[in-house]
Order: C-alpha cells, then structure tokens, then sequence
C-alpha cells in the first residue's frame, strides 16, 4: 500500500521522518508490526547472517524503561539536573510504539564487521520505509542512551550495540520537510 502515494519513486521522494514526540496512537498493531519487521529484513545482507534484531517496548513496558533511563543516566552523569534527568525520562513514553534495533553482528563469520554494521543500518531505514508503506510515521533516534553501557546492556548481549531506537505511531501534525543537501554537493564522477 505506498501510503495513497501513486508510485514507488513518489514514495521515497516524499518519506520524512517524524518527531517521536508528536506522535499519537495509534501505532501499528501486533500484525501490522510483524509485516514492518519482516518487510525490515529484507535489507543487502552478505553472508546471510542477519546481523541484526529488534527488540519491541511494549506499553506495559514503557514505566520500567523510563526508570531504567533515568537511573543509567544519574550513575552515568551523577551531577545531572533534574530537569535534565525528566528529559531523558521523556524518551520512553513517546509514540505508541518503540521498536530497539540492535546491531548484532557475528565475530566468527569471514564478513567484515563493518559490513555486518551497514546492514544493521539498512535494517533501521527500511524499518522506516516499512512502517511509512503501512500508513505510520517513524523517527529514528539515537542520543546518549544508545551509547549508554547500562542501556545497550538491558536490550542487547556481549558484542551488541543499539542502532537506534526506532519510534512508531500516527503523526499528530503534517510533518515537515527538512532541507535536503544539494545533489551537487553529495554526487561527483570518479576521474582518474
């Protein structure tokens, strides 16, 4: 379903990330976010490992995840404000659905780690472009929990990282056009 778009090119001319913070329900239900998550993997994979997993938050859950921010961010920043700390809160309880992509990439394989990094990349924008096709907004943000030891700990396992944190729901508002970099600026020919 291209999201009423007519084609596919008119669809990814036109797909914008959303602010997790202005999303509202709803968010995708338990079938429509199985589909995004096998639409998801169908990213350049060499060595067919997927390296890669996604881990959702449900609501139920969001109260623990909230804690668990707020007490890795005070033993991580221990003069934080508390202004500072509501903020990091914040990040739990946004959109109705939150889907943690890890990278999870496999030491014993031949296939270089970066590699194995880039396909976890992939995985995050057609998370996007999966959950945009089904009619939903995405925002995919990374920020210091991403990098927290403690966070990346709860969700993920020795040699794992958090690609992101991949926000899901129904926008609350248009959403708005960034600038996008001139193409002249981004594209060049090889010259020997």
């Amino acid at each position: 379903m291209f999201n009423d778009l007519t084609s596919p090119l008119s669809f990814l001319a036109s797909r914008r990330s959303g602010k997790p913070r202005d999303m509202v329900a709803p968010g995708p239900d338990d079938a429509q976010l199985a589909d995004i998550v096998a639409l998801a993997s169908r990213v350049p994979d060499h060595g067919k490992l997927a390296p890669w997993r996604f881990v959702v938050v449900g609501a139920e859950q969001r109260d623990a995840f909230a804690a668990l921010l707020q007490d890795a961010y005070r033993d991580e920043k221990p003069a934080a404000g508390r202004l500072e700390v509501e903020a990091i809160e914040q990040l739990a309880r946004q959109a109705p659905t939150l889907v943690v992509v890890l990278s999870s990439p496999r030491a014993e394989s031949h296939i270089p780690l970066w590699e194995q990094e880039l396909s976890a990349g992939a995985a995050c924008m057609q998370l996007l472009n999966a959950t945009t096709a089904h009619g939903f907004v995405g925002g995919w943000l990374t920020g210091w929990a991403a990098f927290s030891p403690r966070v990346r700990g709860a969700f993920g396992g020795p040699g794992e990282r958090i690609a992101g944190f991949v926000f899901i729901g129904t926008p609350s508002r248009p959403l708005d056009e960034r600038p996008r970099p001139a193409i002249d600026n981004v594209l060049s020919h090889w010259r020997i």
